[in-house]
This record gives structure tokens, C-alpha cells and sequence, in this order.
């Protein structure tokens, strides 16, 4: 092996150190960080992906972060929650159309299945009790195997040739992110049904997406050998699947290293984040820009500083000191 390949792996052995938790709530900071989050959560782990668009200035927006990140840790490993500020990342909210504030957007496998407005606490949870069961139902694998081996056993008129364009059917079907070309999701569960239902029992499944805290060497269906070689077969999943280094090419090594970088990156993000402190600015009085100058002391101006005093900033009314309708006028809210 040369010194180039050497010191690769070399670096590979130090990324492995890297912290993998991620934080219950992760602010995304650009449009590439997001895009990758979404990419990396609809091809790894298959978890929803929930997105609060917000603003500092938004009351309501406010008033749910609490239940969000609550509902955050309740929901811990089986989505993946997310903020994004509108008013930093104009792209984005651009993109998905966000007309008011709060919005709650709900992804799976990287497109969007629901959404809504407002800051219902009773409707973000059911929403994302939803998702996260649709993301159950849907982490199912079909692989080719096992349907060439299914219709060995039920139609033997079926050679593989034929099997193998009926799989390709159910991969075409497959709208979402699927680089590896598999029968997976909501398509390979009608699939099986439609075999079940002609046949009397269909194909065996398996999980496409195993939980990152699962042991090593773990059946999906208790099956002992055969999912341990199917995943050997297929592109590998969580810590476990990591090439062995002194098996890996240059370019496997290269790869996995890009791979490590990324989760550096995301690391450092994570490690700056500080989750407890989100809107604790707003809340508390201090010299940190959160004073509002409202000049003119009329309904409308009162009107301004009483929906800045409930967003948690400090109003100052700017009016005349004699005349006028109001009693606060000069005064501090």
C-alpha cells in the first residue's frame, strides 16, 4: 500500500472519533446544509424530516418553539426536527412558498407529504405523529432476491428475466431519492400486498433503514445468515457497513473519507449550537438590539407597541409630552 493510501487511512481512523449525536433541534445555517440534511435523511436513514420557518420578530413563532422542541425530544430517533429563519435564508422560503409565520412543512424521503400554518400545538403533533408513522410503514425493502426467489416457489412460467422487469416496474414507480435503484417504500408494501392477494402470501420484506443504535449483526426478521448476506449484497447502512481499511481501494477510502468530512462539518454546526438558548434574548431585558423606537403616540403607535412588548422586545414610544388622546405618551411601555 502506498504512503499516500497509508496516510488516507490514516485520517479515516481520526474521523472515526467524531461525536455522531445530533442535536434535538438543528438550525440550518445555508441552503447546501439543508439540501444535505434532506439528501442524507431520505438515502441513510429514512427518517421525516419536520421544518419550522420562523423569524425572531414573529409572536406566534414564539410561543410554539417550546412545544417544538418538546415535541422534539419526545419524538427523538424517529424525526428529524428543523428550523430554518425566513429571514436569513430567503431561498428557502422562497422555494416552499412560505406565505406566513409560523409554517410547519413535513418531508419524507425528501418531498414534502404535508404542511400547515399558525401555531397549533395539537395539530403539529398529530401531523408529526403521522409522518413518523407513515416513515415506519414505508421502511421496507424488496429486494430481488427475494422475488425471484418468491416466484420460484409460486410461478414457475416466470423466469428471471420476466421477475426482473417486474422489479423494474416497482423501482420506475419510486418518485423519492433511491440512488441504488431498489423496491423500497410505499411501492414494495402494494407489491407484496398484490402478490398476497393473488398467491395467498407474498415475498419476504425487510427493513431498508436500520436504526443507528442497533447492534451489529441484528436480523430484521429474525431469519439467522440470510439478511446478514443481503446486506453484505447492498449498499451499507449506519456505522456498521464501513469498509474494512486494509480491504478498501483508494477510492473507497476517498469516498468514505469525503463521507466523514461531511459529518465533521455537521459536528462543528452542532457543537455551536446552543438549543437551550434559542429565544432567550427575547424574553429578557438587556442592552442587546431588541429596543423598538415607535414614533407617534396614537392608536396606531400603541397598537405597534403593545405586539412588541408581546414578541418580547422593548417598545419606546417617541410622542409629543403635551396634547393628544393617550396617557402614555413619552413613556416607556
Amino acid at each position: 500500500m502506498s504512503y499516500s493510501t497509508i496516510r488516507i487511512a490514516l485520517l479515516l481512523l481520526a474521523s472515526l472519533a467524531i461525536a455522531s449525536a445530533r442535536p434535538i433541534v438543528r438550525h440550518i445555517r445555508s441552503t447546501h446544509e439543508f439540501d444535505r440534511l434532506m439528501k442524507k435523511h431520505a438515502t441513510e436513514t429514512g427518517l421525516p424530516v419536520i421544518v419550522d420557518f420562523y423569524s425572531d420578530g414573529c409572536g406566534p413563532c414564539r410561543q410554539i418553539a417550546p412545544v417544538f422542541k418538546k415535541l422534539a425530544k419526545e419524538m427523538e430517533g424517529k424525526a428529524v426536527f428543523v428550523k430554518v429563519d425566513t429571514n436569513a435564508l430567503h431561498e428557502l422560503s422562497s422555494r416552499y412558498h412560505v406565505r406566513s409565520l409560523p409554517t410547519f412543512k413535513f418531508f419524507l424521503g425528501g418531498k414534502k407529504v404535508q404542511e400547515f400554518s399558525g401555531a397549533g400545538e395539537g395539530q403539529l403533533r398529530q401531523f408529526a405523529q403521522n409522518v413518523a408513522s407513515q416513515s415506519e410503514l414505508e421502511n421496507v425493502l424488496l429486494t430481488l432476491e427475494e422475488l425471484t426467489k418468491y416466484y420460484g416457489e409460486k410461478d414457475a412460467s416466470k423466469n428471471e428475466e420476466d421477475v426482473a422487469k417486474i422489479y423494474r416496474k416497482c423501482v420506475d414507480q419510486i418518485k423519492s431519492d433511491n440512488p441504488d435503484d431498489l423496491c423500497v417504500g410505499g411501492v414494495a408494501r402494494k407489491m407484496v400486498k398484490s402478490l398476497k392477494k393473488k398467491y395467498g402470501d407474498g415475498p419476504s420484506t425487510e427493513k431498508r433503514f436500520e436504526a443507528e443504535e442497533a447492534e451489529e449483526g441484528s436480523a430484521s426478521d429474525g431469519t439467522p445468515g440470510g439478511d446478514k448476506q443481503q446486506r453484505k449484497q447492498q449498499k451499507p447502512r449506519g456505522k456498521s457497513g464501513s469498509p474494512n481499511l486494509h480491504l478498501a481501494t483508494k477510492e473507497q477510502l476517498l469516498a468514505e473519507i469525503e463521507k466523514r468530512l461531511d459529518a465533521e462539518e455537521d459536528a462543528k454546526v452542532e457543537d455551536e449550537e446552543d438549543d437551550e438558548a434559542e429565544f432567550e434574548h427575547s424574553w429578557i431585558r438587556s442592552e442587546f438590539p431588541e429596543r423598538v423606537t415607535i414614533i407617534g403616540g396614537g392608536p396606531a403607535g400603541l397598537s405597534a407597541a403593545i405586539y412588541a412588548a408581546r414578541a418580547g422586545l422593548r417598545p419606546v414610544v417617541v410622542a409629543p409630552p403635551m396634547g393628544g388622546q393617550l396617557q402614555v405618551k413619552g413613556g416607556i411601555v
